[in-house]
């Protein structure tokens, strides 16, 4: 009986609401998430961390909904963010450490699961979502901003190529004659290149946290 329930709700959600595309492009807020560490030993100790900067974010995207309540999409992002990378090593009163500026950016090829929870006819339409895809990281110094000693300083240019995992919340808003209003908050996980670079090395994950707003086009 319960095989027989699944098979009625699935057929009927497919057969009230046709296959349709959509394509649509989002902009925004995107902020990066920090990390430090510090490494305490007799005689010496040294720590390094990275702040980032909010940049602008654009998401370009196209799907298709399969039922008024799963839909599978695809979607370009590209985000640039501003660091400042720190070090210091502080080892029998000699002391080495820099302060640097850079650039570095994320392009970023993802493919989302999404479920609503309303009808494509309701005015208000709200979703969850889940996908994975991949994340390039670029990154390239602007200036150094303070250097004691010799340290051992991060690449001019460096980059990465990682897996992501990608979860998405947010709203469409339907504005009628196949458009409608999209919010999105995101959050993209990814291993972290910056913090590969510092010395000490750092210890999280990189989190990139996206608001966007924009519209998207059924056809």
């Amino acid at each position: 009986m319960l095989r027989i329930a699944v098979l009625v709700f699935f057929g009927g959600c497919c057969a009230t609401a046709h296959a349709q595309f959509y394509a649509g492009v989002l902009g925004g807020v995107s902020t990066l998430s920090g990390d430090a560490r510090s490494v305490l030993s007799p005689g010496s100790n040294a720590f390094s961390s990275y702040d980032s900067k909010s940049g602008a974010t654009l998401e370009l995207l196209a799907g298709k909904h399969f039922s008024d309540y799963f839909t599978i999409q695809a979607s370009y992002i590209w985000n640039p963010n501003e660091l400042t990378l720190t070090s210091a090593t502080f080892n029998n009163g000699t002391q080495q450490g820099y302060q640097e500026s850079r650039t570095s950016s994320q392009q970023s090829v993802i493919s989302d699961f999404l479920v609503y929870f309303r009808n494509r006819d309701s005015r208000l339409r709200p979703y969850l979502s889940v996908g994975t895809g991949l994340v390039h990281f670029a990154s390239s110094r602007e200036r150094l901003d303070q250097v004691l000693g010799t340290p051992v300083l991060p690449p001019q240019r460096f980059g990465s190529n990682m897996i992501a995992l990608h979860v998405p919340v947010g709203m469409d808003v339907n504005l009628g004659k196949g458009w409608a209003f999209r919010y999105t908050f995101s959050e993209t996980l990814t291993k972290n290149p910056v913090s590969d670079r510092l010395s000490p090395p750092g210890q999280h994950n990189l989190k990139n946290f996206q608001n966007l707003f924009g519209f998207v086009r059924r056809f």
